[in-house]
């Protein structure tokens, strides 16, 4: 199983010249707790709810603020033709649950986004299975 049997194509970005307000109205409408960010088509950062909570209210910062204060400017990806089994090493290696999906090594054109629980949802292999419990270690 690829990537781009799993992933969510097309997500929406946020400017980085959002609110933080924006973001959390934007992850609460979607149900999800990520959001690309991107200026002029290019990919330039995520925020995930996490990075609201962490980098945001608990450092005083305010809904209004813009989401480039608190947004992750390393974006971590794959490409939509890697295996399943090396984007959950990947996932494991990193820390994290989501990585943004670019088309292939050559253009880098962002085309989705890929989280674990979308790989569990299609997940039909235990060894995968497993790979997927031990990247869920990481969160409490």
């Amino acid at each position: 199983m690829q990537v781009k049997d799993v992933m969510t194509s097309k997500p929406e970005y946020l400017e980085a010249s959002a609110t933080i307000r924006e973001a959390a109205i934007r992850m609460h409408e979607h149900n999800r707790g990520f959001t690309p960010v991107g200026e002029r088509e290019k990919l330039v950062g995520v925020v995930t709810d996490r990075d609201i909570a962490l980098r945001g209210i608990a450092e005083g910062k305010t809904p209004d603020d813009p989401i480039s204060s608190v947004m992750s400017s390393k974006v971590l990806y794959c490409y939509q033709g890697d295996e399943i089994a090396e984007v959950l090493q990947n996932m494991n290696d990193q820390g994290v649950q989501r990585l943004a999906v670019l088309n292939n090594p050559k253009n880098k054109e962002f085309v989705g986004v890929v989280a674990l629980s979308d790989i569990a949802r299609e997940c039909k292999d235990g060894d995968l299975a497993q790979r997927i419990v031990n990247c869920c270690r990481h969160y409490h």
